[in-house]
């Protein structure tokens, strides 16, 4: 069941995502007064289609759904009927051919501003950032840090949640700089911190980097009692209730709830033995964890949260929300600020800063749908939006196949004032294929070591 809701998730997103891509070439086309004869959801032979509009618009869906195209009326595929002329992409100006291929990845990025709007609006909740403690030889020892304090600037931006802490701190790791932080103590004082971040190497980054500089955030101790079940899960089925506290797990004595998560995790389909205490009474609980996938690992779940004290989870918690125009605001700096980091990303891969290793694959993006949809649905269109910018970013890369190899040669052809020859593209098509090869090699490579290693 989780692996077929996995999919479901990765399905969604995937349909979404492409569906809202060749609507922006498709839209821009006809637009433009050119002649859409297919509109596929994938490649190869159509599973379904029909044809509608006064067009005749084949409408398809494809037997291999990772991508889609609109196919055009165009002389180089195919003859044209002479009335149907002025109607050929071919035949349209430069500029409008420019605006057709380009509209594909501007519809990504305005469904990301448009999904990053709304979050922004209904709030998204977060964690505060909040130091637990910091390693003696760790960076953040060396730059003052003590636990309790809660950062609250980093270099001059305001972050209200740990996530923000993570976006900002990583943007900073990747350029070796020393990063001013302001946070409060418990006391309500102001510190102020210079962070090192020089001894991260390329692969840190690809690992939770803000452990390696001694960061971490405040995890209060939290008793192994049951809050709430999952209807239908394994602890449910097998006889707990909320309000059980589990004094053991298989003979091993439990202290933490962390504890206890982490010996469900640790035995995913294998048989456990809970100690459990009810009232003033105890009793036995056999179970065995079902199996779900993270991060390309097998782990146990049981379908249980913890008993939490609602004052400690509102001190700890919060949520960010703006007005709609704040928040419209907020959404194009976050898209912005998102496809600019991921071509640094890129950039840092090319010259070797960075490990190849962040490369992920469908796999690993099929795992992060299936993780976030079980979160609930505003971390799933978390993850749409900051997928979608992926892909517009993607597609915008100056490499043949991609629109980013089209649009090149439409600017080449402005600079020369003809167009580029049909042999300067047929070679770029072969060195196009051969480096999205490359780039799937690694993917997949990325993926499947993923799930042997669960790294």
């Amino acid at each position: 069941m989780n692996l077929l809701f996995t999919l479901a998730a990765f399905a969604l997103a995937l349909g979404v995502l492409i569906v809202v891509h060749e609507l922006g070439h498709f839209w821009v086309a006809r637009w433009c007064g050119v002649k859409v004869l297919r509109f596929s959801i994938g490649f190869g032979k159509p599973l379904v289609s029909w044809k509608s509009g006064p067009d005749g618009t084949e409408w398809a869906l494809a037997a291999f759904p990772l991508g889609g195209y609109v196919k055009m009326l165009d002389e180089r595929e195919g003859e044209v009927a002479p009335h149907e002329l002025p109607r050929a992409f071919n035949r349209q100006t430069v500029w409008r051919r420019i605006l057709i291929v380009a509209a594909g990845p501007l519809a990504n990025f305005l469904l990301a501003i448009a999904l990053y709007w709304l979050l922004f609006m209904v709030g998204v909740p977060g964690v505060r950032p909040m130091l637990g403690d910091v390693p003696p030889a760790s960076p953040a020892a060396a730059a003052g840090f003590k636990a309790g304090e809660i950062m609250t600037r980093i270099d001059g931006e305001t972050v209200a949640t740990w996530q923000d802490v993570r976006w900002l701190l990583l943007k900073k790791a990747m350029e070796k700089q020393v990063v001013k932080i302001e946070s409060r103590g418990a006391g309500g004082d102001i510190q102020f911190h210079a962070l090192e971040t020089s001894s991260l190497g390329a692969d840190d980054l690809e690992s939770d980097f803000l452990e390696k500089l001694g960061l971490t955030h405040f995890r209060p101790q939290v008793r192994p009692v049951i809050g709430k079940l999952l209807p239908g899960g394994v602890g449910e089925q097998a006889g707990l209730l909320p309000g059980d506290e589990i004094i053991s797990v298989n003979g091993k004595p439990v202290a933490l709830w962390g504890d206890l998560v982490q010996r469900v995790r640790d035995n995913p389909g294998r048989v456990l033995r809970f100690d459990v205490k009810r009232g003033s009474g105890s009793r036995v609980v056999v179970l065995t964890p079902a199996s779900g996938t993270e991060q390309g690992r097998a782990v146990g779940k049981i379908g249980a949260g913890p008993w939490v004290d609602e004052a400690l989870f509102d001190k700890l918690t919060t949520e960010v929300r703006y007005p709609p125009v704040r928040a419209l605001g907020e959404a194009l700096h976050k898209t912005w600020d998102t496809s600019l980091f991921s071509l640094q990303m890129l950039g840092k891969m090319v010259v070797g800063e960075v490990s190849l290793k962040n490369i992920s694959g469908p796999i690993t993006i099929a795992d992060y749908a299936g993780q976030s949809a079980h979160m609930g649905w505003l971390p799933y269109l978390s993850f749409l939006a900051l997928i979608s910018i992926s892909l517009g970013v993607l597609n915008l890369l100056p490499v043949p196949l991609l629109d980013g190899g089209h649009l090149m040669y439409y600017m080449a052809e402005i600079v020369k004032g003809s167009p580029v020859s049909e042999r300067a593209m047929e070679i770029g098509q072969q060195i196009g294929m051969a480096l999205l090869m490359v780039l799937m090699a690694f993917a997949f490579y990325n993926d499947i070591n993923r799930l042997l290693t669960g790294q």
